[in-house]
């Protein structure tokens, strides 16, 4: 079979991945945990958990949800920012063998109503912020268990309450809401680390999200995202950074920008599960809108890796502390979700020497269908 685009792949990349590696995610986890123990796996509001610490925590959520009696399979949706929890509900989830339903925390509660519906959802995994939204859209669904999370809870017991105090009583974050039967992420954690973890590997064939999209039609609908697909795709994003990544400065482990909301498949796919399988360190940004935060952030950081959309790469430019961020480390930057602007490209690769280097995909292709080389040295 002829394939007359190889001769435009960089130097080191195959033609081919062998998807046959990772029987699912949860294996590719799994390896993951193990090989890389020592190294921080995530970042937020700094807080680290190791790839070890990341391996307790979502084995103990993992312990709770089958602790509940569901069945393989049992759909779990997940209504929160970009935070710690976030990370170990979504390995939590698929070692417990059931599929993960991303939510947007956005949505108002007939949108919530309806995803919960479409999906069976039988468990959700909340932050407080949103509870009330949560509150008025649960009678209608199916929903049998609610695990509520505050921002602070994997910050630490005297930084954690802080973080709470502030969050509820300072800032008002947190509208009142009555969920009388929910569980409290925390005691969550607690009663799973007493319980008898199952271990479960999935089968490439098993669905690990279903990952909602409006597509052109205005209507949510529900990709049935399985194992072989999402490894397919983190594994040829891997043989495609790869020739980035290698570029002289060595880097020591790859440090990823993770500002995209991980319920959006891009975050999900390109941040998350391409950071685990790295071994990398993903830096989780709960509010990508506050950017002098993101920035200060980020500035605690050698960034390597920084995929985002189009307004915020020109948000970070015209902000006057963008400048004095350290990005010589940077090996790309990769626009998606919607089309890069020249100016903005342009402005980037003036401002950090490296190129916005472009994909397409779609969430039911999980996502990414092309990229463009990472090796251009000027933005067309």
């Amino acid at each position: 079979m002829q394939r007359p685009w190889l001769k435009n792949y960089p130097p080191g990349v195959p033609a081919e991945v062998d998807t046959s590696r990772y029987s699912s995610l949860v294996a590719m986890f799994e390896e993951s945990f193990k090989a890389n123990a020592d190294r921080d796996a995530c970042v937020c509001m700094g807080k680290t958990l190791t790839f070890a610490e990341l391996d307790a925590a979502s084995r103990a959520f993992a312990a709770f949800l089958q602790g509940k009696g569901l069945k393989r399979g049992a759909r779990v949706a997940i209504m929160m920012p970009n935070v710690l929890q976030y990370a170990v509900a979504i390995a939590g989830i698929l070692r417990a063998g059931m599929t993960g339903v991303n939510v947007n925390p956005l949505y108002k509660p007939r949108e919530l109503e309806f995803q919960l519906k479409d999906c069976g959802a039988e468990v959700i995994v909340v932050l407080e912020n949103f509870a009330s939204v949560l509150q008025e859209a649960l009678p209608a669904t199916g929903v049998k268990h609610v695990v509520v999370a505050s921002l602070g809870d994997m910050l630490g017991m005297v930084k954690g309450m802080v973080v709470n105090t502030v969050v509820r009583h300072i800032k008002k974050m947190v509208p009142a809401y009555t969920l009388p039967s929910a569980t409290m992420f925390n005691d969550a954690m607690a009663r799973g680390r007493s319980l008898p973890f199952t271990r479960i590997e999935p089968g490439p064939d098993d669905i690990a999200f279903l990952q909602y999209t409006g597509g052109t039609t205005g209507v949510a609908k529900g990709a049935m995202l399985l194992h072989r697909n999402l490894v397919a795709n983190v594994l040829q994003l891997v043989a495609w950074n790869e020739p980035m990544v290698s570029i002289p400065p060595v880097i020591d482990q790859i440090v990823v920008v993770t500002a995209l909301p991980l319920y959006h498949i891009f975050a999900l796919t390109a941040c998350f599960l391409f950071g685990i399988r790295a071994g990398g360190l993903c830096i989780l940004i709960p509010n990508p809108r506050d950017i002098r935060g993101l920035i200060k952030e980020l500035s605690h950081f050698k960034v390597n890796f920084f995929p985002a959309v189009n307004t915020l790469y020109n948000a970070l430019l015209n902000h006057p502390d963008f400048a004095k961020l350290d990005l010589s480390m940077l090996k790309a930057a990769v626009g998606g979700g919607m089309a890069v602007q020249k100016g903005v490209a342009e402005a980037w690769m003036k401002a950090t020497g490296k190129p916005i280097v472009e994909g397409y995909g779609l969430s039911e292709t999980s996502p990414v269908l092309t990229c463009n080389r990472g090796d251009i040295t000027e933005w067309t």
